[in-house]
């Protein structure tokens, strides 16, 4: 698969290449899927989605950035039927959705809210900052929802005095979880999910 190219600047974001890799594989987005992401800014995960699932909605509060978001989808190979809205959400969240991204903390209970009211089978949320991975993951677990929180941090090599020294990335938080019928009382999926 090509890289994700992003031409286009949101001053904000992307979410880094190695993050949208391990997101891709909490998804585990199909054809058949519906993809919806809260907050586009860039469009690298709006791209990475509509390369997977069959239709992506991408909402941004922000028109610059989502004509950003606009400008890095038409730069890339995709073949989803794409949906750019502006909007705050929970405001223009569409009611069928398979799986929802969550790469910023503005409003998460009330989308968190509408992903249990619409039984959203696969929830994912990315967080930088530990006081809002604390509060998020009791969102998620006050409403169900959380079956894990993984935390990673990727580190860039570079050359230093002839040899090799690293740059880290700040850490994320990436809860994950499900509003499906499918989810056991623990949180974990239940037998005829697996």
């Amino acid at each position: 698969m090509s890289r994700v190219s992003l031409p286009y600047d949101a001053k904000a974001g992307p979410t880094k290449s190695e993050v949208r890799a391990v997101l891709a594989s909490k998804l585990a987005l199909t054809a058949d899927d519906h993809f919806v992401e809260v907050g586009s800014c860039t469009g690298a995960v709006t791209v990475e989605a509509a390369r997977r699932a069959g239709r992506v909605t991408a909402l941004e509060r922000k028109p610059d950035r989502l004509d950003v978001t606009r400008k890095n989808l038409a730069a890339n190979d995709t073949s989803a039927a794409v949906e750019l809205r502006e909007a705050e959400a929970p405001d223009g969240l569409p009611e069928d959705a398979d799986a929802l991204f969550l790469g910023g903390s503005r409003n998460y209970e009330a989308v968190l809210d509408h992903a249990v009211e619409t039984g959203v089978d696969r929830v994912v949320m990315n967080v930088s900052r530990l006081e809002v991975a604390g509060a998020a993951t009791e969102a998620f677990r006050d409403r169900d929802l959380l079956e894990e929180v993984v935390q990673f941090q990727v580190s860039h090599g570079y050359e230093l005095a002839g040899a090799t020294s690293f740059d880290s990335q700040n850490p994320v938080y990436m809860l994950v979880g499900s509003a499906s019928e499918a989810v056991a009382a623990d949180g974990g999926r239940t037998e005829a999910d697996r």
